[in-house]
């Protein structure tokens, strides 16, 4: 009977010990460059591992390339992507909780008749998009007049210019795109096409990782210090800009 216990024992200890080494103390993970939810991303994520004690390091790419080295494992996820992400790549696993959100609007030109209430609206159009951005992938599956470019930036000068009828984008990076240039000849429409929630994707070796993330989440979500980290990031991302949003 001592030998079982001693072996029980034993075993609990190899348990307890691989769960914890299993737990790193630093991580490296991919985002999005040149978009301003990524932006948040960048500042609210730490700030969520740094109350578990753990360190972790950003780097932001195109998001084709974002999603590459994520997937393959090169770096160990992805800060943030909406929930269709983790459908189409079964290497990266969902934190659960979302924590933080984005809006799919469209923004035309002020001075036109373009009306856009539903995504079916879309056919009727050309559009220009930030290439490799899931949101706008998935709502312009399917459309013809669909043109790919590299920066919210690019986007709004070929809007800008009447090469294309609408520009699909977060509400937010649009905003402040639309002040960087200092465009005041687009506008938003009145409410957006979806609002989605963001998710971190952990890549599939460090599955381990997931639910002490998603209790990290949902612990700081239910204390309100998330949306307080939130609405900081949001004001720093403005003040850095030095811009401000039109309401």
């Amino acid at each position: 009977m001592n030998k079982l216990y001693c072996l029980l024992g034993f075993l609990l200890i190899i348990t307890v010990s691989a769960q914890a080494t299993a737990i790193a103390d630093s991580y490296e993970f991919a985002s999005i460059e040149y978009l301003s939810e990524q932006e948040l991303g960048r500042i609210v994520l730490p700030q969520i591992y740094q109350s578990l004690g753990i360190d972790i390091t950003i780097t932001p790419l195109p998001a084709d390339r974002a999603q590459y080295v994520a997937t393959s494992g090169k770096k160990d996820g992805e800060i943030m992507r909406i929930w269709t992400y983790g459908d189409e790549n079964s290497t990266t696993i969902r934190v659960p909780t979302p924590y933080y959100y984005l809006e799919t609007m469209p923004f035309v030109l002020k001075q036109g008749d373009i009306d856009i209430s539903k995504a079916q609206d879309l056919e009727n159009y050309s559009l220009v998009k930030v290439r490799g951005v899931k949101h706008t992938n998935n709502i312009t599956a399917g459309l013809n007049r669909v043109y790919e470019v590299n920066s919210s930036e690019v986007m709004f000068k070929l809007l800008s210019s009447g090469k294309v009828d609408v520009a699909l984008t977060n509400t937010l990076d649009g905003n402040l795109a639309l002040e960087r240039l200092g465009y005041k000849n687009i506008v938003a429409m009145d409410k957006p096409l979806a609002v989605l929630p963001l998710y971190h994707y952990v890549h599939e070796k460090h599955q381990a990782l997931v639910p002490v993330i998603d209790q990290a989440i949902q612990r700081l979500k239910s204390s309100g210090e998330l949306q307080k980290l939130i609405e900081k990031a949001e004001k720093q991302i403005i003040q850095d800009k030095g811009l401000y949003l039109r309401h």
